[in-house]
């Protein structure tokens, strides 16, 4: 489901995207609602919030934004024991927070 959003939001269809990204918000609960999710469960729940964060940026929705990069701090910043992947991770929600903090202060 995520890289049928992905490849929507890239074709300029948005609002299908965002369909297929609420579509998908009950399995992400269900896959993180465990009390140790495995890591490919948070790589997926995080690409969903991800490219919904991104999306909700580009509508100019930077609070609602800010919250689902949040999110994924979250998850990063705990996530042990750091990968270069899971380091990587938190490194690009960081700079999507920064960018959220930028617009909103605009």
């Amino acid at each position: 489901m995520n890289r049928q959003a992905q490849t929507l939001f890239r074709h300029g269809k948005a609002n299908e995207a965002a369909a297929v990204i609420t579509s998908a918000e009950p399995l992400v609960k269900r896959v993180v609602s465990v009390p140790r999710p495995t890591l490919p469960a948070l790589e997926a729940a995080s690409d969903r919030d991800d490219l919904y964060g991104r999306m909700l940026l580009a509508n100019h929705n930077y609070g609602w934004a800010r919250i689902l990069f949040q999110t994924n701090l979250a998850r990063w910043k705990n996530w042990k024991p750091q990968t270069p992947e899971t380091a990587r991770r938190l490194k690009l929600t960081e700079a999507a927070i920064a960018e959220c903090d930028r617009r909103l202060a605009e």
